[in-house]
């Protein structure tokens, strides 16, 4: 037993020291939990934390309508649209560009009485157009009620690109940039040892250029990310069937600055950090937080009003927009959403570089 005890103690305190072991598990599964609880604990069990804008489309004269449209204005969570809209056309439009989350199409309850309720094509499997769907079909439950014409209802979804998208198509474009984004965060740890045993120093005093060193990097760093983009982009066409509509321009400017704003980003995280657990440390909390928060696999308007202003103003959440508009949509270097992306990335480059390459100064050794 005595034995036990000192093995028991020398493996506590060799797990203890470690660093990462302090990370995950303990600061991680915390981290896991609070970030569950802020994207989902509220739908559910709090009606006023659930929003959603939404407008409704007349196609047609009668008392039904009249009726059911008044029931619906009387929903608390709902928000209409101020401006409303005359058809579909219009409604759609205004979707896709984000003003409102749905709209409704009301049938007149003589030559139609489907209720039909059109959705992102992108958030057609998310909590909101879940809720919305539910709220409508109560709603005719309750309007059936009074003796209503038997109604049903529809959901619908309306896409920039197309019927042929799917879900799938959206969830590989969303990895496909995450994976790219965690290339650069995590791609500069060899720095980390580099400047710890004094390698880099050695380095600045031999005839070698540091910004050709720096450059060898970054296009290591497009070689990688050039190997992601075809295995995961090939993996989703062979096997998934997703379909892309690429603008090659648009799309290779997106992915260049991409790769350079996440590399200056690894390379801040570098400056910061003095030992590669530290480093890893907050790379996986970045990239663990930009996982959550950017959009790449749940939809933002399911983040409370809250911390939506957070993902405004996260780079991932930006690229992943692009990734979407460049590889799916077939967005070219017209649409004025690239150059906000690149804008916003480049903003982030430039920040990134300027703050990390401060931690790289040393002051020259006093001679003897």
């Amino acid at each position: 037993m005595k034995q036990l005890a000192r093995l028991f103690e020398a493996h506590l305190k060799m797990t203890m020291r470690d660093k990462g072991v302090w990370f995950w598990a303990i600061a991680y599964p915390a981290l896991l939990m609070v970030i569950f609880i802020l994207i989902f604990g509220g739908v559910a069990g709090d009606e006023d934390a659930f929003r959603a804008k939404v407008a409704v489309v007349r196609e047609g004269d009668g008392p039904a309508a009249d009726a059911f449209e008044r029931m619906l204005r009387q929903i608390p969570v709902l928000e209409w649209a101020a401006d409303g809209a005359r058809d579909r056309q219009e409604a759609g439009r205004l979707l896709l560009d984000g003003e409102m989350d749905a709209f409704i199409v009301l049938p007149d309850g003589e030559t139609s009485k489907t209720a039909e309720l059109y959705v992102h094509k992108e958030r057609e499997r998310s909590a909101v157009t879940q809720a919305l769907s539910g709220m409508l079909r109560e709603a005719v439950a309750r309007f059936e009620a009074g003796a209503a014409p038997e109604w049903t209802v529809a959901v619908r979804s309306v896409s920039e690109g197309g019927d042929s998208l799917t879900v799938t198509d959206f969830i590989v474009t969303g990895m496909i940039a995450l994976a790219i984004c965690q290339s650069g965060l995590f791609g500069m740890s060899g720095l980390v040892e580099m400047r710890r045993n004094g390698l880099l120093k050695r380095l600045r005093m031999t005839p070698v250029r540091m910004s050709l060193f720096g450059a060898g990097d970054i296009l290591t760093r497009f070689i990688l990310s050039a190997v992601q983009l075809v295995l995961l982009a090939g993996i989703g066409a062979l096997l998934f069937g997703v379909s892309y509509r690429i603008a090659p321009l648009a799309f290779t400017l997106l992915v260049v600055i991409g790769i350079l704003s996440f590399s200056a980003m690894g390379y801040l995280i570098a400056s910061l950090s003095r030992t590669m657990e530290s480093y890893m440390a907050i790379a996986n909390i970045a990239s663990f937080l930009m996982l959550f928060l950017s959009g790449v696999m749940i939809e933002l308007s399911m983040l409370p009003d809250w911390l939506q202003p957070v993902s405004k103003v996260l780079p991932l959440t930006y690229f992943v927009d692009g990734i979407r508009d460049t590889m799916l949509y077939g967005s070219g270097v017209a649409n004025r959403a690239l150059w906000l992306n690149l804008a916003v990335l480049s903003a982030w480059m430039l920040a990134s570089f300027a703050a990390g390459a401060k931690g790289y100064r040393w002051k020259p050794e006093t001679a003897r």
